[in-house]
């Protein structure tokens, strides 16, 4: 069986969000709870381990809106450079034996456990292991994305803003497709309009 981590990356300072006395949009609240709490909820009850947080920005802020789960931390202090350097802190800190990284975004509060356990499932059933797994929504690609081992030396190239699509794009067959029926994949909250709008959205 491949070992599958979960990676949730809470660093960014989320400028257009406009987070005020907040300091971070990732403790704004949806549905009476945390953006980032969703997040993290829905890796715990998945069969990824260890769940660790990476953060950055408004640190506390977000360690306070986690407490009482059982995560991992580890702190990013070149948050500010861009995203490539808490994935690449993120990849870090994982054990030897993990096989594959989940990559979730902090301020994705939809994306559920089964979606999580769906994309593990493709990893761990292919014959050969995977660079990635991907899930897609009407033909196209969303996150979080599963990275495999095979991935982990070339993201420590990455810099500045930079996440793995890149990488992802340049994988022909070695990267897998998870077909879903959840736009979840595709929603991010950027601004206080969008979390405003999803407020009041079915669940």
């Amino acid at each position: 069986m491949r070992e599958v981590a979960a990676l949730i990356l809470a660093a960014g300072q989320g400028t257009r969000f406009d987070s005020g006395p907040l300091e971070t949009k990732l403790v704004a609240k949806l549905r009476d709870k945390p953006l980032v709490r969703h997040v993290a909820e829905a890796a715990l009850a998945s069969s990824a381990r260890p769940v660790l947080v990476i953060t950055g920005h408004a640190s506390e802020r977000v360690a306070g809106a986690l407490d009482g789960l059982e995560l991992q931390w580890v702190h990013n202090p070149d948050y500010a450079a861009g995203l490539a350097g808490s994935l690449k802190a993120g990849i870090r800190a994982l054990p030897q034996s993990i096989r594959g990284a989940l990559v979730l975004l902090g301020d994705m509060p939809f994306i559920s456990a089964a979606l999580i356990e769906g994309l593990i499932g493709v990893f761990q059933r292919a014959p050969l292991e995977p660079l990635a797994v991907l899930p897609t929504h009407a033909g196209r690609r969303g996150n979080p994305a599963l990275l495999g081992r095979g991935l982990f030396a070339r993201i420590h190239e990455l810099d500045g803003d930079q996440g793995a699509r890149a990488l992802l794009d340049q994988g022909g067959a070695q990267i897998l497709e998870y077909k879903v029926d959840d736009p979840a994949v595709a929603i991010d909250i950027d601004t206080q309009e969008a979390l405003r709008k999803l407020q009041h959205s079915p669940e």
